[in-house]
C-alpha cells in the first residue's frame, strides 16, 4: 500500500503551504475578490490542476509503454462550478497530442490513461461529468 501524505501550515489570511512531506510544496490562497491577496491558485483550483496533470502524466507512461512516440501534449481543463454549488460539477478535458502515429493507436493510448488516472479516478466517484475531447495533429 503507498502511503500518501499532505500538510497545510496557515501563514495569514487565507494562504496556507502545502507540502507532501518529501519536499514539495506549493501556495494556496484565494483572489482579492474572495478577501485573499492572491498569492496562489485556490484549493479547488489546484485540484482542478491535479486532474490535468495527471491526464499528462498518466498518458506519456502509458504511450511509452506502447510505443506510442509522442512530439508534444497538452492538456486543458475547464471546470464549472454552478453559483451556489460548493465544488466542480463537470469538466471539459481536451488532450492535444502532435505525433506521426494513427489516430486509432492515439486513442487506446487515452483508454488506457483514463483508465488508469487516479485523480480522474477521483473526479469520476465524486460524481463530476468529465467530458473529452482529443485533438490530433501531425
Amino acid at each position: 500500500m503507498e502511503a500518501l501524505k499532505a500538510r497545510a501550515k496557515w501563514v495569514e489570511g487565507y494562504r496556507s503551504i502545502l507540502d507532501n512531506g518529501r519536499g514539495h510544496s506549493v501556495v494556496v490562497d484565494l483572489p482579492q475578490s474572495l478577501g485573499g491577496r492572491d498569492t496562489g491558485a485556490t484549493a479547488l483550483e489546484l485540484a482542478v490542476m491535479s486532474l490535468a496533470g495527471c491526464i499528462s502524466t498518466i498518458f506519456i507512461l502509458v504511450a511509452g509503454k506502447m510505443r506510442v512516440k509522442v512530439h508534444s501534449l497538452e492538456v486543458e481543463v475547464d471546470a464549472e462550478k454552478p453559483g451556489g454549488e460548493p465544488t466542480v460539477a463537470e469538466a471539459k478535458v481536451t488532450i492535444r497530442v502532435k505525433t506521426d502515429e494513427p489516430r486509432e493507436k492515439v486513442e487506446k493510448v487515452l483508454k488506457h490513461t483514463l483508465a488508469n488516472c487516479p485523480v480522474g479516478l477521483l473526479f469520476e466517484k465524486s460524481g463530476t461529468k468529465l467530458s473529452f475531447q482529443l485533438e490530433v495533429y501531425k
